[in-house]
């Protein structure tokens, strides 16, 4: 499993919190998420995604600082590496 897929099964969770922070995302991030997950998780995303009724910017900011918060979490506990810094030797 790659690293890109295996830190996504650890930020996503039981929760909405990533589907809503997707909801104002660039369709590119969006594109990026559904083609590192299996196909059937990407469509189940993606019809989730358009049956999210609207919601308050401040719910989805907040939701996209979780992940954040999350991704940096990760990173500090060396099970994610964020940025394409210098190769390591």
């Amino acid at each position: 499993m790659d690293f890109l897929k295996s830190a996504l099964m650890i930020v996503v969770g039981p929760d909405e919190g990533l589907l809503v922070s997707l909801k104002t995302a660039m369709d590119e991030l969006k594109e990026t998420l559904f083609s590192n997950v299996s196909e059937r998780v990407a469509v189940m995303l993606k019809e989730d995604l358009e049956s999210l009724g609207p919601m308050k910017t401040s719910e989805v900011e907040k939701d996209q600082q979780n992940i954040i918060y999350m991704c940096k979490q990760l990173e500090i506990n060396g099970k994610i590496l964020i940025g394409g810094g210098e190769a390591l030797v």
